[in-house]
């Protein structure tokens, strides 16, 4: 008796114990794609500000030219340099930003990997720009393609989390969120 008293005490202690250890194996997926992206981030940022005068570019192969270069690129705005002289509001979005989404993310069930990269990906490019805003008052930009506004990696990092944030909304999470409609009533028993 005393034994299987002691045996339940146990399982029980370790369940406590294992609830701390499954949320930080739930944010690992989090933490680790969010660390690469900010790191993936401020390394090339740090890269292109040290070797690029300002308004320079570098073009690595010559064929690339005429589709892609390395341009060193300053915005106070949004991704892709929109809305321009708003860094002060960006700044504070992108804390709250960050905020929900670690708020968020141990509610999304561990098999939805899909949704958890779109997270992962979303507040990797969230602190990215973040740490560019406080440090030096704006993002460094510099990744040239076409017509097509300068950027960096965490905008990307931002853009592909919300494609694929859509894409399991639209694909993935079909029919788990819509409402089902009333069957129609038949007339005649009214």
């Amino acid at each position: 008796m005393e034994q299987s008293t002691n045996l339940a005490a146990e399982s029980k202690s370790s369940e406590i114990n294992a609830e701390p250890l499954d949320q930080l194996r739930s944010y690992s997926v989090l933490i680790g794609i969010a660390s690469l992206i900010v790191l993936l981030d401020q390394w090339s940022k740090s890269a292109v500000r040290n070797n690029l005068a300002f308004g320079e570019s570098w073009m690595p192969l010559d064929w690339l030219a005429p589709y892609a270069r390395v341009l060193h690129w300053g915005n106070d705005g949004a991704a892709f340099g929109i809305f321009q002289g708003s860094g002060g509001f960006f700044t504070i979005l992108a804390i709250i930003v960050s905020i929900l989404i670690i708020i968020y993310y141990p509610k999304i069930e561990s098999g939805v990997w899909l949704l958890r990269i779109a997270m992962g990906l979303q507040l990797g490019g969230a602190v990215g720009n973040l740490t560019d805003r406080l440090t030096l008052g704006y993002v460094t930009d510099f990744i040239s393609v076409g017509t097509f506004p300068v950027f960096n990696v965490a905008d990307a990092g931002i853009t592909v989390g919300a494609a694929l944030l859509l894409l399991f909304t639209w694909f993935v999470d079909d029919g788990k969120s819509e409402v089902d409609e009333p069957e129609e009533q038949d007339a005649v028993g009214e």
